[in-house]
Order: C-alpha cells, then structure tokens, then sequence
C-alpha cells in the first residue's frame, strides 16, 4: 500500500545559467509588485495568459528571456514551462476574476 502521495522525479537543470535567467523573469513579471500591470500588458497585447510561447514571444517576460529560453535544452524548456502555469495560477483570486478573459480556456 502506497502511503505518499505523488511527489515529481527532480530533474536536473542542463544550463543553469540560461534556466534561472528565465526563472527569474518570469517570477519578476508575477512578483506582487508587477503582476497586475503584467496582466494590464497581455490584456492591452489581446493575448491569453496561458500562450506561454506567444507570451515569451511578444516579449512580454522581458527582451531577453526569449533568447535564453530557446537557448535551452527540451527538458529546461519544459520545467520551465511547467514553473510559468504555475506561477499564473498563484496570482491572487481578485486579480484572476479582474483580468477574468485572459484566463479564461475558450
């Protein structure tokens, strides 16, 4: 009988370097302090908070993040990616209903 619940398999980071420069501007953008003007940028922008490669793309993480995440290998891409839903899904309640389309799956 399994006692533990599901835990994810660490897995380690190939670039280091690259992977925390995205890290970083992806909690900079949901930092308490910048969210709400970064939800503001992707509703103005019309894209959807959940298009993380259009996000990334339209340079709404910063001019440079694009650039460091290609420069990653598949699995930091993807821990990455991974790091990004759930860093929307923190975003506190009250701004999740404000910004309601950006969320929304249709």
């Amino acid at each position: 009988m399994l006692s533990t619940g599901y835990q994810q398999a660490a897995i380690p980071v190939a670039d280091p370097q690259a992977f925390s420069a995205v890290r970083a501007a992806i909690e900079s953008s949901f930092s308490s302090t910048k969210v709400s003007d970064f939800l503001k940028s992707l509703e103005r922008a019309r894209l959807r908070i959940r298009d993380f490669e259009i996000v990334l793309g339209k340079g709404m993480l910063g001019p440079k993040a694009q650039g460091e995440y290609k420069s990653l290998g598949n699995g930091d891409q993807g821990m990455i990616r991974e790091f990004y839903l759930a860093a929307l899904e923190h975003v506190a309640p009250e701004l999740r209903q404000k910004f309601f389309k950006l969320y929304a799956y249709y």
